[in-house]
């Protein structure tokens, strides 16, 4: 350590905090935080390690901060956001590029030099008066050839205490990784606070990537989603990581799938926001290794998957005792919560979709709220917001899988990609090849818009592998590092196309909410060759008898032919129209690779050939 940054880190801390910073021995990161405190100017800097002591100081500043507040159950908090500042802000949010290098279409970037100067000038002198936090942690499990060490520095004892909840500590990696420049690198910071101690200059809320230094600087904000760090932010540092160092890092869950004579397949998928991801990875009977972020890497010729995280950030809409038990009992029951933007009632949280009446009145984002309340633009506002959310670790699940930290990841038996798609894709299918489903599932990926009117077609919204909004390297190389993935490997795993919003013509749905658990148990089968599969266009389809089987088994349901037929006939039109909206996007996109055409074509020649033979709608034993 230099002599300057130790007078300076001596000069801002207490003892204990300067010996656990001088115990990691890592120059890189001492200039990265003398840097920060030169800039943003605390009062004093605490250093926090991996200790439930540490921990437990990190949820009392939090309180002592006033951006927590107890509620009535033990262990629960409530955080409270602006009203300007309650989700993601894609449109604040860029990527930081030095001279000369592009992204391509669509991804938002600015220039470094540009970008730097002014977001630097928003956090200089923003921690005046406050307690600068330096925390520790691990990107997938600890000890393993997946983590990936980070250090976040904050104002903020919520985001602090998020982390703790989200991630492994890390700061015993740091002690491993010595003098090493590898490790990601976020400083936050909530700006200037207004009475109710939320962010005031949301205006000014920016989101900079610097992905030549590894690096993300937030600041003027609050919401988890732009200022925790080690989510969605690192994602699309890991994807650059990974790109340079030949693994994959996707946005996927990771879920295992039990089946007969006790075996268990481990499944990983993809599916872009309200199209059923959460409620897949939470499947009744099976288990959970994570249900959003996800590593892949090839070990000793294996397809294998690492949780990046140990929580969940939870949108808490609809959650209740219904549709998602396990969750709902882990926030109504003693134990580590933090619910944020919910409405807070005698000390207890409440959210729209929990199951029961919600009070007239209470605290919510806005203050006091009482029902009929009106935002500024005269807009009703909810008795708890839309994107409201709860943070637990995933230890808390009765189905926490026991794999969640072995650093050697889990096995993949199979990858599921789905969409929301009222007309076109069957409920599951099944992939010809591993190229074939990367591009005609997984990179054909697409979310509809609810309807207006019943029956009118929703606007469907293009989402690549649902990662479009954190990719951050050229599209087409995205793409194609998928593509090459698998290949060596003795066996890919299969790929799956699931799709739960089929919707017949009265415009009801064709599936019930717990069918994606016979879905899934089919695709488990698929994946060992247990069942045999009817080749249509677009991929392998499930045969009736086999469905009916497991209708029974898995939801004690009867299943008739009119059902199977209704949801899988092939719909040619409707796919061949989607064939036209993915050709289009990829058109646009200059460096798309050559499979993805040719595939797509091959895809549209089999169409056609079924419909100059069968018409446009053809029953699977026609084929």
């Amino acid at each position: 350590m230099s002599g300057k940054n130790e007078a300076l880190f001596k000069s801002k801390m207490d003892s204990a905090s300067l010996a656990k910073l001088t115990g990691l021995e890592n120059d890189k990161l001492y200039d990265f935080l003398a840097d920060a405190i030169a800039l943003c100017e605390p009062a004093k800097v605490a250093v926090f390690d991996d200790s439930p002591a540490d921990h437990d100081a990190i949820r009392q500043l939090a309180k002592d901060n006033r951006e927590e507040a107890s509620l009535v159950m033990d262990g629960h908090t409530i955080h409270f956001d602006s009203c300007n500042d309650l989700a993601r802000d894609p449109g604040s949010t860029k990527y930081l590029l030095p001279p000369g290098m592009t992204l391509g279409k669509g991804l938002l970037a600015m220039g470094r030099e540009e970008g730097l100067k002014e977001i630097r000038s928003y956090l200089a002198g923003c921690m005046k008066g406050r307690t600068m936090i330096v925390c520790f942690f691990c990107l997938g499990p600890t000890g393993s050839v997946f983590a990936i060490p980070c250090t976040q520095i904050t104002d903020s004892g919520y985001v602090a205490h998020s982390e703790t909840l989200l991630y492994r500590g890390g700061y015993e990696q740091f002690r491993k990784i010595g003098n090493s420049g590898e490790f990601f690198r976020f400083l936050h910071s909530a700006g200037r606070l207004g009475p109710d101690l939320t962010s005031i200059d949301t205006d000014k809320r920016r989101i900079y990537i610097d992905i030549a230094q590894d690096m993300v600087l937030s600041v003027n904000t609050q919401y988890a989603g732009n200022t925790v760090g080690l989510k969605k932010l690192a994602l699309r540092l890991a994807i650059r990581k990974a790109d340079r160092d030949g693994w994959l890092a996707e946005h996927m869950f990771t879920l295992g799938v039990n089946g007969p004579g006790g075996r268990k397949t481990y499944f990983c998928g993809a599916f872009p926001s309200a199209c059923g991801k959460t409620s897949t990875a939470m499947l009744p009977g099976e288990s959970i290794v994570g249900d959003d972020l996800a590593y892949f890497r090839v070990i000793d010729g294996k397809f294998r998957a690492a949780n990046v995280e140990k929580g969940i950030f939870g949108i808490i809409q609809d959650v209740n005792p219904k549709n998602d038990p396990v969750i709902y009992k882990v926030l109504t029951t003693p134990g580590e919560v933090v619910f944020s933007n919910v409405l807070v009632k005698d000390g207890k949280p409440h959210w729209l979709g929990m199951g029961c009446e919600l009070p007239a009145e209470g605290v919510n984002a806005s203050g006091r709220w009482t029902k009929g309340k009106k935002d500024a633009a005269g807009r009703e506002i909810p008795a708890s917001d839309g994107n409201a959310r709860y943070t637990i670790s995933l230890h808390r699940l009765a189905n926490v899988d026991a794999a969640l930290n072995d650093p050697a990841g889990v096995v993949v038996g199979g990858i599921i990609y789905g969409g929301r798609d009222s007309d076109t894709w069957a409920p599951v299918q099944q992939s010809f090849s591993w190229r074939h489903g990367i591009v005609t599932m997984g990179a054909s990926l697409e979310s509809e818009t609810t309807a207006a009117t019943i029956g009118q077609q929703g606007v469907r919204k293009f989402n690549l592998m649902s990662n479009m909004d954190f990719v951050a390297i050229p599209l087409g190389k995205y793409i194609q590092n998928n593509l090459d993935f698998a290949a060596g490997l003795p066996k890919a795993p299969p790929i799956f196309g699931v799709n739960y919003f089929l919707r017949g013509a009265d415009g009801n749905y064709l599936n019930g909410m717990l069918d994606k658990a016979v879905w899934v148990k089919w695709a488990e089968l698929r994946v060992h060759g247990q069942v045999e599969a009817i080749k249509g266009p677009t991929g392998f389809l499930p045969k009736y008898a086999d469905l009916k089987k497991l209708f029974g088994q898995v939801l004690g349901k009867d299943y008739t032919q009119a059902q199977y037929d209704e949801q899988f006939k092939i719909r040619v039109k409707e796919n061949l129209a989607k064939l036209d909206r993915i050709t289009k996007v990829y058109q646009d996109i200059a460096d798309a690779p050559k499979a993805i055409f040719e595939e797509l074509s091959t895809q549209r020649d089999r169409l056609l050939a079924l419909q100059k033979a069968k018409g446009d709608y053809v029953l699977p034993e026609q084929l």
